[in-house]
């Protein structure tokens, strides 16, 4: 999913969900038509995008030529991250949601348990084409293992260093870091004159589960025990999110006032030659929204301590993406299965994927030459080499939220001088979990 989000906070939290009977989707005041009538579809896209208008203007052509097809009108919402699961959950509560949506795939779990998304059996996967289409990392991401996903792949993603090629030179840096250790001494090269070596967005919740959570993988810790449980003050977890952090409060090369980032701020401070480095997904658009040319960048696989990414203590990102989901009452759910179709086919896959800088879970899509370029070549080997998913737990936007806010508060004492040890990292995340739904 991408890193804009904010994680849920406030009065709409999925515990209420769980509580409450799921009742969401289809199109509200009558006008979603039926099986009978399939006239129109509401569609809440996520902002993949530098901004809501550009997603509109790439995805509103492409509804046209599915109405051209079908006869079946979509209308079209792109919804803020920061807005977008409060609207969803809110949604399986009062029965005013669209027909389609998009979600991020780390929430599968957790919005498959409120019983509002359309299970994909083998009936539902059949209508599109089919489950093996998908690549089997995505599909890892759609749903708790043992039951039927909640959500089909749209859109995947994965981490990466990115590095600015003006910065490495004028520090005298020969080539990216692929290790820690290297990431270190580069970035306190980097960090001079105003300038820094790596950027973070220490105010976004989702970004700090992603980072700790492959941090995490390489200290052997996975944040929940095999029965789902959570374990968040393991030594490898304290050991995770302390490593992060200290980019800040010990290495100091990451500069104070990104403890207050949650908007791609560091992304614009890399592309104005500000920070030498970030660990993100796909940001090629945005580095071109900002004014950066794609040959001012260089990108390499995000680094692990051997600097040799694979499985288990070598992960180096989380599978990250987008996936699409049907609401289990939508009044056109033929309509609705024919969209999914449309969005996973091939046409569509490789035209949005390319767009957006994003490589296509589809298969036959996924081996189109466009998606071959070196940037694009090291997040589709990340995928299918070096990433693992997000626990699918239903309590994972908990996870996202009471986590990512220990971290956001770590940050925020690392920019305020406040030593940031083993002990109150320890702290932060016993307060963390004591705030989880007890089982």
């Amino acid at each position: 999913m991408r890193t804009r989000r904010a994680a849920v906070t406030g009065a709409v939290t999925l515990s209420v969900v769980f509580a409450a009977t799921a009742c969401g989707g289809g199109t509200a005041g009558g006008s979603g038509g039926s099986d009978s009538q399939p006239k129109t579809l509401t569609y809440w896209a996520t902002n993949q995008g530098p901004s809501l208008e550009a997603d509109k203007k790439v995805l509103q052509p492409e509804l046209e030529k599915f109405e051209k097809q079908t006869g079946i009108k979509v209308k079209l919402e792109v919804i803020p991250w920061s807005d977008l699961l409060n609207r969803i959950l809110t949604a399986t509560t009062s029965g005013q949601g669209p027909d389609v949506l998009n979600i991020g795939n780390t929430w599968s779990a957790s919005l498959q348990s409120t019983g509002a998304l359309l299970p994909w059996d083998e009936k539902n996967f059949g209508a599109i084409g089919g489950k093996d289409r998908f690549v089997g990392s995505a599909l890892g991401s759609t749903g708790a293992p043992g039951k039927d996903p909640a959500a089909v792949p749209l859109y995947s993603m994965a981490y990466a260093l990115y590095y600015n090629k003006k910065m490495f030179a004028e520090a005298g840096i020969a080539k990216p870091p692929t290790t820690w250790a290297e990431v270190d001494a580069a970035g306190r090269k980097l960090s001079r004159d105003g300038k820094w070596g790596i950027g973070v967005e220490g105010s976004n919740l989702s970004n700090n589960i992603h980072q700790v959570f492959v941090l995490g993988k390489q200290h052997g810790a996975d944040f929940f025990t095999p029965d789902g449980k959570p374990d968040f003050t393991s030594e490898g977890a304290v050991a995770a999110v302390k490593q992060y952090v200290d980019l800040m409060a010990a290495s100091k090369i990451v500069a104070p006032g990104n403890a207050e980032y949650a908007q791609n701020q560091s992304l614009s401070d890399f592309a104005k030659n500000r920070t030498g480095m970030v660990l993100w997904q796909t940001p090629s658009q945005t580095f071109a929204a900002q004014g950066m040319k794609p040959e001012e960048w260089g990108v390499v696989p995000a680094p692990v301590a051997s600097g040799t990414p694979g499985q288990g203590a070598q992960t180096n990102s989380m599978v990250a993406g987008i996936n699409i989901s049907v609401f289990k009452n939508t009044r056109n759910l033929d309509g609705a299965l024919k969209f999914v179709k449309f969005m996973t086919g091939d046409e569509e896959q490789i035209l949005l994927n390319k767009t957006y800088g994003s490589v296509p879970p589809v298969k036959t899509a996924q081996a189109d030459p466009a998606f071959a370029t070196d940037s694009l070549a090291v997040i589709r080997d990340t995928l299918a080499t070096s990433a693992s998913a997000l626990p699918q737990v239903p309590e994972e936007s908990q996870f996202e939220t009471v986590v990512g806010t220990a971290v956001k508060e770590l940050f925020a004492d690392a920019a305020a001088g406040r030593p940031v040890t083993a002990e109150s990292v320890r702290a932060k995340l016993d307060k963390a979990q004591q705030q989880m739904p007890k089982k």
